[in-house]
């Protein structure tokens, strides 16, 4: 099994998915050791930070790729299990940023309210208790949080010679901001073009689900992942699997959209697991699944269809695929679930 290590400089950082050179190529199999850079592209630095005079706007969300996997081709499903996630920094930065997020006026959306008032926490992380402490600006509340790292976008490049802004999610991934995204899941991406042009960043320290405000505790990460390649089978949205569950992600607005797209996929994905038709597999779903919510702040919203493994028989979703990328995650001695 190839194992490469890999830190981009910041000119090899890219904002899209689709339309950006390959960083490198990898053989299906190999391990990826990478670090990513924060959302804000490290601009955010402490409680004085303002965003609107940090932050560029033509650079937020860099991604660390895209890498060409061999053998890669339009239909087939692309495997990563993310083996761990450790925050690269001591601290983690979250903004109230003008005329964004989920309770406030917005430029798709303008009513008269005017924007909320500019404000930054810094969350400092415990490596020793795994935690992050909030500390409240208004009042002398404080309080320790469990940090929960996860990664905001993992994707290919789209369709149809499409080049889609990496704060964007979609069909083929990218910024879905779902706390599910964790280490100890395996995410399934169908690959669109010749190589799949697989990437990944967008490191959050913890989110809550929704992701309200626009911004969740946005830090640089050291990652580990395998990358595997299933010939055929590429599902039309994103799909997770962990020892406990399956889901899959829908994208789009309004919400409910994200909501049905969802649904649908992980009607399909019970289809092809059980050979139940459509229509009885719609029955079970409605009711076993569960909708966390991802977020309700992106350029398109996503919702997380979620069914809990013991509530099904035990079927080897993709060949058991995540139950192999899980014991090679554990002979790495890296993992951190």
């Amino acid at each position: 099994m190839d194992h490469i290590t890999f830190t981009p400089t910041v000119e090899q950082l890219n904002y899209t998915f689709g339309g950006a050179e390959p960083v490198m190529r990898i053989k299906p199999g190999t391990v990826l050791t990478l670090w990513t850079e924060d959302a804000y592209g490290g601009r955010i630095t402490s409680r004085d930070s303002v965003a609107t005079v940090a932050l560029d706007t033509e650079d937020l969300n860099p991604q660390t790729g895209p890498f060409w996997i061999e053998g890669a081709e339009p239909g087939d499903t692309l495997a990563v299990h993310l083996v761990d996630l450790t925050p690269a920094r001591s601290w983690g930065a979250s903004t109230l940023i003008p005329f964004f997020g989920g309770l406030t006026s917005i430029p798709v959306s303008p009513t008269l309210q005017e924007a909320l008032p500019e404000r930054t926490w810094i969350y400092e992380y415990d490596s020793a208790a795994h935690t992050l402490a909030f500390s409240a600006h208004g009042s002398d509340f404080e309080l320790a949080l469990p940090a929960n790292p996860m990664l905001g976008t993992v994707g290919v490049a789209p369709a149809r010679r499409e080049v889609r802004s990496s704060l964007v999610p979609d069909a083929f991934g990218g910024n879905m901001d779902t706390p599910e995204m964790t280490a100890g899941a395996t995410c399934y991406l169908r690959v669109n073009v010749e190589g799949a042009l697989f990437s990944l960043g967008d490191g959050h320290y913890r989110q809550g689900e929704g992701e309200s405000c626009g911004t969740a505790v946005e830090g640089a990460m050291n990652v580990t992942a395998i990358v595997e390649l299933i010939k055929g089978g590429g599902p039309a949205w994103p799909r997770l699997e962990t020892d406990t569950h399956l889901m899959a992600i829908g994208s789009g607005r309004p919400l409910e959209e994200a909501w049905r797209a969802g649904q649908v996929e992980m009607i399909h994905w019970l289809g092809e697991l059980y050979g139940l038709d459509r229509l009885d597999a719609y029955q079970l779903l409605t009711q076993i699944s569960q909708v966390p919510i991802a977020n309700v702040v992106d350029v398109n919203y996503s919702a997380v269809t979620k069914i809990d493994k013991r509530l099904l028989p035990s079927a080897a979703a993709y060949g058991g695929v995540h139950h192999e990328l899980r014991s090679a995650a554990k002979a790495l001695g890296t993992i951190s679930y």
